[in-house]
């Protein structure tokens, strides 16, 4: 029986803007839906952490980023189409 992988992801926000607001609140709705006990979320927000942003390539948030498994995937926006976000992340 082989182990289903863990999926990390890292969300980058603005704040409390509106539209991270809901792109946190849609990825943990999904993570807890879809992979229950098999995910790691990291938020970072870009006020807090520019550089940070800057060194990943990220312009716009907010954006996921799918660290593993592989294949590296980003989703720029609120996360708010499911089956498109889930196609995307290969879940």
């Amino acid at each position: 029986m082989s182990r289903r992988p863990v999926f990390k992801f890292r969300l980058f926000v603005a704040g409390q803007a509106m539209n991270s607001l809901h792109a946190v609140t849609n990825l943990k709705a999904l993570c807890t839906q879809y992979l229950p006990d098999r995910y790691e979320i990291e938020i970072v927000d870009v006020y807090q952490l520019p550089k940070r942003a800057l060194s990943e390539g990220v312009l716009m948030t907010p954006t996921l980023i799918k660290i593993a498994p592989s294949p590296v995937c980003r989703i720029v926006g609120t996360l708010s189409r499911t089956q498109t976000v889930l196609d995307a992340l290969g879940v």
